[in-house]
């Protein structure tokens, strides 16, 4: 597909706790339409008939890129892209980029049009974080192995590292919007 001159993707990566769901939420605030990368996951586990859990989740996440390739959930992803920017959308967030495989094939699919965003923060203080959320909370062997599942199963560090803009999560969520706010003025996401 042949991008409009003005179209601008971020794709947003962190791990979990890194505080992905606030910077999404704030943006899409903004009128900014997303894409999921979970939904894809989602609703294909509810195609299998399979329980959403977050065991289920983690064991569905990395089995379907096993057995349907490390593209099945970005081929979606760019496909449902692709309707947003044939609607007339140019602006567009893409929600929980995951592997390496897929930071690549978006940056080949849109090359120059897409920015891969990454939310930091300490690893303690995201453990923490996790511990308290309302939803989902893990307790720190639970945080300490889905990183290592992130990490080594679905290739997270890759994305991460690769970044084109970091948006760091240490302070408030004040402290969060303001280098959100920051990250889009200087992607020049809104010109």
């Amino acid at each position: 597909m042949k991008l409009e001159k003005s179209t601008k993707i971020i794709a947003i990566v962190g791990m979990t706790g890194s505080g992905k769901s606030t910077v999404v939420d704030y943006i899409k605030e903004k009128g900014v339409p997303d894409v999921y990368f979970g939904g894809v996951i989602l609703n294909a586990m509810k195609e299998a008939g399979i329980e959403n859990s977050p065991e289920n989740e983690k064991n569905f996440r990395e089995d379907i890129r096993k057995k349907e390739g490390n593209d099945f959930v970005v081929k979606r992803v760019i496909d449902e892209t692709n309707k947003l920017i044939e609607s007339g959308q140019h602006r567009i967030l893409l929600d929980g980029l995951y592997t390496w495989s897929e930071y690549k094939i978006l940056k080949h699919q849109y090359p120059g049009e897409v920015a891969v965003v990454a939310i930091v923060v300490a690893k303690t203080l995201r453990h923490h974080r996790l511990a308290h959320r309302p939803v989902r909370p893990f307790n720190e062997q639970e945080a300490m192995e889905r990183d290592r599942s992130e990490i080594e199963n679905l290739e997270k560090g890759g994305p991460i590292a690769a970044a084109d803009y970091y948006i760091d999560n240490s302070g408030s969520i004040e402290d969060l919007k303001k280098n959100v706010d920051k990250a889009l003025s200087e992607l020049g996401f809104f010109e």
